[in-house]
């Protein structure tokens, strides 16, 4: 994989590793994560299989979101992590797939090559 693509990419606010999780690192990446919600605009061809795709991957996305942010109100920061790793792993997925445009924003995205 190249250098800078991909997962292996650092963030400028990642977490560390063998630290404990902070509620700021959650908070950051589940403000990116509506940030990129609010960016993305549908690219998908109207009546088409790929649009109900990206109607799924946008729901799973939504409800990941949303869970992440009730289990963070809770102070359940492992699960309100989890939930938002999903939720912006599936919008990284819709993006590289090209189910919507993104105006090839890389740093709310992980785009390919």
């Amino acid at each position: 994989m190249a250098e800078g693509k991909g997962p292996s990419r650092k963030r400028s606010r990642g977490l560390v590793p063998n630290q404990p999780l902070e509620a700021d690192h959650v908070l950051d990446y589940l403000e990116r994560t509506g940030e990129a919600l609010e960016k993305l605009r549908l690219a998908a061809p109207p009546r088409s299989h790929l649009e109900e795709v990206a109607s799924d991957f946008l729901e799973m996305a939504e409800a990941y979101h949303t869970d992440g942010w009730h289990f963070f109100k809770e102070g359940d920061l492992v699960s309100a992590f989890a939930c938002v790793s999903y939720a912006h792993g599936w919008l990284d997925a819709g993006a590289r797939l090209g189910l919507w445009d993104v105006d090839e924003d890389d740093r709310l995205f992980t785009l390919a090559s």
